[in-house]
């Protein structure tokens, strides 16, 4: 599957996947391809960025797209849609760090030594979050203990 970057005559940027480059060609030229607020089939393509492969041969959700026509026009149109989509990753950090919150202890500063000691079996097991200096985190990665940042959003800052 390809997904590509179209503008209509009017300078409409909008998005759509296709099997193949050829399949766009041949649905373009029967004029099956056309702009979801217009409506207009004279659509073209814009350039694409090549999918990023990590080595796990998982693809990047969210390839870049650098058009071709009018930035100005595709920045207006195409900042909606990725404030949306930074206000929904924002909410899903927002519910996880919540969800930690409620349901793991906060131990603060004594989180490196408290999660040492359930690794080395000391105390029982049971969900904790605290702080943590980068060298102590990756002092406890070093030791094998299981650790993860917990996300900041910016609105915790203020």
């Amino acid at each position: 599957m390809i997904r590509y970057s179209l503008r209509c005559e009017r300078g409409h940027a909008f998005e759509s996947w296709f099997q193949s480059s050829s399949a766009y060609e041949s649905q373009e030229k029967r004029k099956l391809v056309s702009c979801p607020s217009c409506g207009s089939v004279k659509v073209e393509r814009g350039i694409m960025a090549p999918q990023i492969v990590s080595k796990k041969g998982s693809e990047n959700p969210a390839p870049v797209a650098a058009e071709v026509a009018s930035t100005e026009v595709a920045a207006t149109e195409s900042t909606p849609l990725l404030m949306a989509h930074e206000r929904e990753l924002r909410a899903k950090i927002k519910e996880l760090r919540d969800h930690i919150t409620k349901n793991a202890d906060n131990v603060g500063e004594r989180f490196p030594n408290e999660a040492r000691k359930m690794h080395y079996g000391d105390i029982e097991h049971r969900p904790i979050y605290g702080e943590a200096s980068p060298e102590e985190a990756r002092s406890l990665i070093d030791e094998g203990v299981e650790v993860s940042p917990l996300p900041v959003l910016p609105d915790d800052r203020n």
